[in-house]
């Protein structure tokens, strides 16, 4: 459904985010509703969702992103959400820098580092061509 200025709409619902594994269900569920395989838990791939070229989105097409009880997902993927994220990034040493992962920890106790919510926004304020409307 196009925006009164001609733009792709496509809504998130707040109530569905509960957690990081539940954005990825609404992702999926807003995005790739024609595609036979989900986008993985990943800032990577959601990033690369907004680049286009799968799922809802064609290449750098202008789209109006309005996402539906957005407070209620900022509180979902905030601090605590966050944190967790981390922590099991620890429990996997082979697979992610340790000694980065504590930083990001201490950087998010200390009050100055993102929470995963914050992430996806500066994700998504990196793609000029997405316009986010917060309702």
């Amino acid at each position: 459904m196009p925006s009164p200025d001609g733009a792709k709409v496509i809504v998130i619902d707040g109530d569905a985010i509960t957690g990081i594994a539940s954005f990825y269900g609404e992702i999926n569920r807003a995005f790739m509703a024609g595609e036979d395989w989900t986008l993985g838990p990943s800032l990577d791939a959601l990033n690369d969702l907004l680049y286009g070229g799968f799922g809802a989105i064609e290449g750098a097409e202008p789209v109006t992103l309005v996402w539906n009880k957005i407070e209620q997902s900022r509180t979902a993927l905030g601090r605590d959400a966050t944190r967790d994220h981390y922590r099991a990034k620890l429990a996997r040493p082979g697979v992610y820098d340790r000694a980065r992962i504590e930083k990001d920890i201490a950087a998010l106790e200390a009050g100055t580092g993102p929470t995963y919510f914050e992430i996806i926004r500066e994700i998504i304020a990196d793609h000029p061509n997405i316009e986010l409307r917060e309702a």
